[in-house]
C-alpha cells in the first residue's frame, strides 16, 4: 500500500519522469538534497511537456552541472588509481558508484552525488596496492583496527574532490556472501582510461548494494532506505543485461537474507514501477519492513514504536548469529529459547534512530 501524499512517494514519481500535480515542490526538493538525489531530476526537467517552475527547473540544472564538473574530476582521479594500480599487476574491482564512473555515458554519471571512490583488491594485494596509491601522494586518513571484522582504508589527497576507499572485501557482513562463491567469479573485466579493472555483473551489483544497505548500514533494521541506490537498482534492472531476480535471490545464504532482498524488491516494484517477478516479493515481513518505511518517511516520530517491526525477524537473525558461532542473550524468566537482543544492540539502533544519516529516508 502506497500513501499517495507520501512526499517520497511524490519524489519517486518525479525521479521516475512524471511530476504529480499539485506538488509541494519545496518539500520534494528537501528531500531530493537530503538523499542526494537533486542531479537525478534533470530527467524531468528535461521534459517539453512538465509544469515545472522555472527556479525548480533553474535549481536542478545549477546542481546536475556543478556534480558533472566534480563528478569529472572523480572519473579522471580514478582513471589515474586504477593506471597506478595496474603497473603493480593489481587489477581493482570497481563498487557503486566507481563502477558508475567507469561505464555511465558523462550525461548519466553527473547524475550519481558521491564522496568518494570504491574500489577492492584481493586481500594480499592489499600492501602492493598502498604503496602503488602512495606512490600518487596519497596518505592514510582512516584505517580499520587490525581486529576489525571488514578491514579497509580511507585514502586521501589535498588536491582532490574526494578520497578512495580501499577495500579487500565486498561490502557487509562476510556471511551473506557465502552462497555466491568468490567475487571475481562475478566479474567481467573492463577497461578505465588507459588501465584495466573488474565490474560485477548487473546482478552481483544488484545484490552488494542491497546487502551493503540492508546489513552494513542497518536500514534493514531501522527502516531506512537509500533512494541514490533503489534509483541504481532501478537503472541496473533497465540495463542492456539486466538483473536476474532468480538468482539475485539464489544468493541469499538463508531467509534473513531473502526478506531484505524481498524489501528492496518490493520498493522497487511499488516505488519505481520496476516489474519484479510476484512471486519474489510476497512475504508477509518484506512488506511489513516497506509499509513501515513509508509511515516513517510520512511520520518521522514512528520510527521509534516501529523499531519493534525489527523483532519480527530476529529469529532469523539469531539463527545467522548461531552459524557465525555467537553467544546468545536469553531471557530465563521465560520460554528458553526466547531471544532478545543484547544491550548494547539496543543501543545501537537506538543512536541509528536518534540521528538523520545523509543520503537516507
Amino acid at each position: 500500500m502506497v500513501f499517495p501524499s507520501s512526499t517520497l512517494v511524490r519524489l519517486c514519481q518525479c525521479l521516475g519522469g512524471n511530476a504529480p500535480s499539485n506538488l509541494d515542490w519545496m518539500a520534494v526538493l528537501e528531500l531530493a538534497n537530503n538523499t542526494l538525489t537533486t542531479p537525478l531530476l534533470i530527467d524531468l526537467v528535461d521534459q517539453p511537456d512538465q509544469s515545472i517552475p522555472r527556479d525548480v527547473e533553474a535549481f536542478v540544472r545549477e546542481i546536475y552541472r556543478r556534480n558533472a564538473l566534480r563528478n569529472e574530476f572523480l572519473r579522471a582521479q580514478l582513471e589515474e588509481a586504477v593506471a597506478a594500480l595496474n603497473e603493480r599487476d593489481v587489477i581493482p574491482v570497481l563498487l557503486k558508484g566507481s563502477a558508475i564512473l567507469a561505464t555511465a555515458a558523462p550525461q548519466r554519471r553527473a547524475t550519481r552525488i558521491m564522496a568518494d571512490l570504491d574500489i577492492l583488491v584481493e586481500p594480499d594485494q592489499m600492501e602492493t596496492a598502498l604503496r602503488a596509491l602512495s606512490d600518487l601522494d596519497y596518505q592514510s586518513h582512516f584505517r580499520t583496527p587490525p581486529e576489525s571484522r571488514k578491514q579497509y582504508i580511507d585514502l586521501k589527497r589535498p588536491r582532490d574532490v574526494g578520497m578512495i576507499d580501499l577495500h579487500q572485501a565486498a561490502p557487509g557482513p562476510e556471511y551473506f556472501y557465502r552462497s555466491s562463491g568468490k567475487l571475481l567469479e562475478h566479474c567481467m573485466p573492463v577497461s578505465v582510461g588507459r588501465g584495466a579493472a573488474y565490474l560485477p555483473t548487473p546482478t552481483f551489483q544488484a545484490f552488494m548494494l542491497i546487502i551493503h544497505d540492508q546489513f552494513q548500514d542497518n536500514d534493514y533494521w531501522v527502516g531506512e532506505a537509500d533512494v541514490r541506490h533503489l534509483i541504481e537498482l532501478r537503472d541496473l534492472a533497465n540495463a542492456a543485461e539486466g538483473i536476474d531476480w532468480n538468482r539475485l535471490m539464489s544468493f541469499a545464504p538463508g531467509r534473513l537474507a531473502r526478506n531484505a532482498i524481498a524489501k528492496q524488491l518490493v520498493a522497487l516494484a511499488e516505488l519505481l514501477g520496476v516489474d519484479v517477478p510476484v512471486d519474489l516479493r510476497k512475504g508477509s515481513i518484506p512488506r511489513l519492513q516497506f509499509t513501515r518505511l513509508l509511515l516513517q518517511s510520512r511520520f518521522p516520530l514512528a520510527r521509534w514504536p516501529l523499531l519493534a517491526v525489527a523483532l519480527l525477524d530476529y529469529g532469523n537473525y539469531r539463527n545467522y548469529r548461531r552459524e557465525l558461532g555467537a553467544d546468545y542473550q536469553t531471557d530465563t524468566r521465560r520460554n528458553a529459547t526466547l531471544t532478545l537482543p543484547r544491550a548494547y544492540t539496543l543501543r545501537h539502533l537506538f543512536g541509528l534512530v536518534s540521528n538523520h544519516r545523509i543520503g537516507k529516508v
